[in-house]
């Protein structure tokens, strides 16, 4: 059996391949002042680029398929999990780290939930939910607040103001559009089966 990708779908998982040469980046490259910043920061953008594109591609072209509804929010909870690990392990952004943690925490645990929320719902009422708007108001938080918060130390170098609203404003639309899908979710969900 092969499995032929559509262009969307292609670019969700060039998306997912993409991550650990973000990581990669951040990582080995922090420690070399400015470029170890925008480098990195360069990749990542380039890579949330593709989540733009590939939407676009699936609207335009009547490209939606179940499996993009599911393998594009997914590339999305790679990149943003990459990040954040990658971001903790830099000593260039120890300053923010004890709270970076908790905004980490958060995220990945609305993340998994509302993963655990699609495969169950999938599997109990073959219901596939694509993004909602809030959902995609928080990807693009995420995207661009991990953006600002790797440029920080080249922006602002003395502070990290610019850290901490990111971190506001990602925590507040990931635990509201998280509260949103599970209030999408959960009529969906047959607990017999």
């Amino acid at each position: 059996m092969t499995m032929k990708l559509n262009i969307p779908n292609t670019l969700s998982l060039i998306r997912i391949i993409m991550v650990p040469v973000f990581m990669a980046t951040l990582i080995f490259m922090s420690p070399l002042g400015i470029w170890g910043k925008i480098v990195p920061a360069i990749v990542f953008v380039i890579t949330a680029l593709t989540d733009m594109l590939d939407g676009k591609i699936a609207r335009k072209y009547n490209m939606i398929t179940d499996f993009g509804k599911f393998i594009d929010p997914l590339a999305d909870k790679f990149m943003i999990f990459g990040s954040m690990l990658a971001l903790l392990v830099c000593d260039s952004y120890a300053p923010i780290r004890a709270v970076f943690v908790w905004v980490a925490a958060v995220i990945v645990f609305r993340e998994l939930g509302v993963t655990s929320l699609r495969l169950v719902c999938a599997g109990s009422s073959g219901k596939v939910i694509a993004a909602s708007m809030l959902g995609k108001a928080k990807t693009v938080s995420q995207m661009v607040g991990t953006v600002l918060i790797i440029l920080n130390p080249v922006i602002t170098p003395d502070n990290f103001v610019i850290s901490y609203v990111c971190m506001g404003i990602m925590t507040l639309t990931t635990v509201v559009s998280g509260i949103d899908y599970f209030r999408a979710y959960l009529p969906l969900i047959d607990t017999n089966k």
